[in-house]
């Protein structure tokens, strides 16, 4: 995509995900029934089994049972990536499942959000943080995650340096140019905010992280010298690796964090239950080419999850940073992460612009 393209999109999504936040409370109003228990699920959405995630609504005419379904993969790197390297998955999925299957790149974990909640996407992969956000807020339901054999792979935190830098030891990052990706990135923002401190670095007191907006633009801003420390996800710094798009050599890593677990793929709560438990199957029926095995760091299938158990960890942090996944958090996060796109947008502009 060109400059400019790029820009017309930032501002169209800043815009739209605006709108989006302000409409919520009528939205919330008008769609909300009578729930004998929600916890932290937005007011549209019923935890009555209190597993945590959305129930199926009650009533079955508001299940769906669409004849296309669209998917989209987390935007941890560029989205355009990932329509080529998940095509096999697609192309099986429309023979397992019977339907039309169609792959949605999404530009930022908002617009992925929004996008489930307003019932564009059918089922996606969440990246670990926003998939918080994803249950809550939009009504995702995970089911499974990348792994091999019979166990589901993680990821640390990173935290690199370029190699010829002189920093030893995190703590030596004070007033440097630190940067973090995007408000609900579990790696790449809120664990650091827990993990840092334990280290003798605390974010906001000793630096102002500077959002780069993905994993790859803080690996490629390490790179060039943009940035002078990055907390990335390490399955994504490995791809880049794999790739050939950053060399291994050229970094150094200060500090690795404990596993987290790695991207959510969850289907919305309004599924027929039919559709449902079909696209679980063939999910985990499906074999990774050899392609997406070196893509995804040698992870050969999908295996089952659930988020009550296998997220506790990344509900954990979220609280701890004062990000627990409610409406009020995210809506503060999305604005300052469509703020930051508005901002982008505009200095791209104007790089762009023809000088007079």
């Amino acid at each position: 995509m060109r400059p400019l393209q790029t820009t017309r999109a930032a501002l169209l999504g800043a815009v739209a995900l605006t709108a989006w936040i302000g409409l919520q409370p009528q939205a919330q109003a008008q769609t909300a029934d009578q729930c004998s228990h929600r916890g932290q699920l937005d007011t549209q959405y019923c935890d009555e089994n209190k597993d945590l995630v959305a129930d199926i609504p009650k009533d079955p005419k508001k299940w769906r049972d669409p004849s296309t379904l669209v998917w989209a993969y987390t935007p941890v790197e560029d989205p355009a990536i990932y329509a080529n390297v998940f095509k096999p998955f697609t192309d099986f999925l429309e023979k397992c499942v019977s339907k039309k299957i169609v792959y949605y790149p999404v530009q930022s974990n908002s617009a992925e959000i929004e996008a489930m909640r307003s019932g564009r996407l059918h089922f996606a992969g969440f990246s670990t943080g926003p998939t918080g956000f994803a249950v809550n807020l939009a009504g995702a339901v995970p089911f499974a995650a990348k792994g091999r054999g019979d166990e589901v792979q993680g990821y640390n935190l990173l935290a690199i340096v370029k190699a010829s830098s002189p920093f030893n030891a995190v703590a030596d990052l004070k007033g440097k140019r630190v940067a973090h990706t995007s408000p609900s990135s579990n790696s790449g923002n809120l664990a650091p905010r827990v993990l840092f401190p334990e280290l003798g670095l605390k974010p906001e007191d000793d630096y102002k992280p500077l959002m780069s907006g993905g994993h790859d633009k803080s690996t490629l801003g390490v790179a060039s010298g943009d940035y002078d420390m990055a907390p990335v996800a390490s399955d994504v710094f490995d791809r880049m690796i794999i790739r050939g798009t950053v060399k291994k050599e050229d970094f150094r890593i200060l500090y690795k964090s404990p596993v987290f677990p790695t991207s959510s793929f969850a289907y919305a709560h309004d599924l027929k239950p039919e559709l449902a438990e079909k696209l679980k199957a063939c999910f985990y029926q499906f074999r990774f080419t050899p392609e997406m095995q070196k893509e995804f760091n040698g992870d050969d299938r999908f295996l089952p999850i659930t988020y009550q158990k296998d997220w506790a960890v990344v509900r954990d942090v979220a609280e701890k940073t004062g990000t627990p996944y409610n409406k009020n958090a995210y809506d503060a996060e999305a604005k300052r992460e469509a703020d930051a796109a508005a901002k982008k947008a505009l200095e791209q502009q104007q790089q762009a612009a023809p000088k007079q």
